[in-house]
C-alpha cells in the first residue's frame, strides 16, 4: 500500500456531515462525481469550488483524497451546483502554482468547520492536490 498525505475526516463528518452538507450549504457546497479508478463506478462527494481570477478550482484540502486520486486517473467529472450538472475536465495545477490558490481557499472557506484546522495541520501547498475545471471539449 502506498503512503500518502491525507487527514481522514472523523466518522461523524463522513457519515452524517457529508450527506447533509448539500442540503444546508447549497450556496457553498457542490457535488462532485468522478469515476472510481479501480471500480469505474461513479463516486459522489461534497466539495467547495474555489472561484479565483475567473477560473474554477477544486482543492483537496484534506490532502490526497480518493476523489483526487480518481481525478488523476480519469480527469472527466460531473459537477452539480444548485441542481444543475456540468460535464467537466479537471486539470491538476502544478505544485509551484498552488500557494496563491491555497491562500484564496483559506480566505474563502477557512471559517467552515474543520477547514482551518486541517490546513494548519497540512500547511504545505504540495500536500493539497488542486484541479482547474474546464468545460469538457
Amino acid at each position: 500500500m502506498s503512503s500518502r498525505t491525507y487527514l481522514r475526516p472523523p466518522w461523524m463528518q463522513r457519515h452524517v456531515g457529508n450527506r447533509l452538507a448539500p442540503l444546508f450549504g447549497r450556496s457553498v457546497v457542490s457535488r462532485l462525481s468522478v469515476r472510481g479508478r479501480r471500480s469505474g463506478q461513479w463516486r459522489t462527494v461534497p466539495v467547495a469550488v474555489l472561484e479565483h481570477e475567473g477560473e474554477r478550482y477544486l482543492v483537496s484540502y484534506r490532502g490526497l483524497s480518493d476523489w483526487a486520486l480518481n481525478l488523476r486517473a480519469a480527469p472527466h467529472c460531473r459537477l452539480t451546483v444548485r441542481g444543475r450538472t456540468e460535464e467537466l475536465t479537471a486539470e491538476e495545477v502544478p505544485e509551484a502554482d498552488r500557494p496563491p490558490l491555497m491562500a484564496a481557499y483559506r480566505a474563502k472557506y477557512g471559517g467552515m468547520p474543520t477547514v482551518s484546522r486541517v490546513l494548519t495541520a497540512l500547511p504545505d501547498p504540495a500536500d493539497h492536490p488542486v484541479f482547474r475545471l474546464r468545460a469538457r471539449s
